[in-house]
């Protein structure tokens, strides 16, 4: 018999199970809506106030607001916790190093070697120590600053290189017929053969070893003779050039362009290369 009355209206009903909330990292860019508001917004950073972290959501307007994190938000029409963001873990060390070598990490710098390069003044000195620092620490080597090739006969002859004290000297501007190859084969010819390396680049500065794309040129300037090299330069590319300051500066720009060795001519990279293998053989 049917009981239009239906079941006992004292028993109780069946309660549909009410969804859990589950924890949800605010990450940038999650859309959340927050219950007892309706706002609805995309997470933009989490902060701390107060000793309470605290959501900031942009609405579709670019307005913000803040709330408390924890229970309370819905994410794609389902309960959640909003939790902080979970913080990046420490970079991997490199694996490479600077000039391309592999990385040897937790390694000490080795004791310095007898053996020494030379370069010609400090912005050469501080570009192979961008580049190359890394691989010279671990090798042991040291490289001093040789404050122009004329002095380089005195140099050596204070040094007194053996085979077991070999230098290396890296020179500006050394192509056939220049003054500094000129003062490089003289400088030879009075120290035992074998134990000194002179290598150059084509270049009248340093400064030009660094790939021009690296400033946003397509070339560096070309400077007429006579004038001095780097005040040109500077005034070419429209930088100050009243002072030794600015040029200072000049330098410091050109070298935090530099990432690694691929920013750098081949013609530099070479010799360098050829420098280091010379003095640790």
């Amino acid at each position: 018999m049917h009981d239009r009355y239906g079941p006992d209206a004292l028993a109780s009903p069946t309660q549909p199970a009410r969804a859990t909330s589950q924890p949800r990292a605010a990450e940038r860019g999650l859309v959340v809506e927050e219950v007892q508001t309706g706002w609805v917004g995309a997470v933009v950073h989490v902060e701390k106030s107060g000793g309470i972290h605290l959501v900031v959501l942009e609405d579709r307007a670019g307005r913000t607001r803040s709330f408390p994190l924890g229970p309370g938000f819905w994410v794609d029409g389902k309960p959640v916790v909003l939790t902080p963001p979970v913080t990046s873990r420490a970079p991997a060390p490199p694996t490479r190093t600077a000039s391309g070598s592999v990385a040897v990490h937790g390694h000490r710098s080795r004791v310095a070697r007898g053996s020494r390069i030379w370069v010609e003044g400090k912005h050469d000195a501080e570009l192979v120590e961008k580049v190359w620092g890394d691989d010279l620490r671990v090798e042991g080597v040291v490289v001093e600053l040789l404050d122009g090739v004329d002095n380089l006969a005195a140099a050596l002859a204070d040094f007194r290189p053996t085979p077991d004290r070999r230098v290396g000297v890296l020179v500006d501007h050394l192509v056939p017929g220049s003054k500094e190859r000129r003062l490089a084969d003289e400088a030879l010819r009075t120290v035992p053969a074998g134990t000194v390396l002179v290598l150059g680049h084509p270049y009248v500065d340093v400064w030009q070893a660094v790939r021009a794309e690296r400033l946003g040129l397509s070339a560096w300037p070309v400077i007429e003779r006579g004038t001095e090299w780097k005040r040109g330069i500077l005034r070419s590319l429209g930088w100050p050039a009243g002072s030794q300051e600015d040029v200072a500066r000049a330098w410091q720009r050109i070298l935090r362009s530099v990432r690694d060795y691929r920013d750098l001519d081949p013609a530099l990279l070479g010799r360098v290369e050829e420098l280091i293998d010379f003095v640790t053989a």
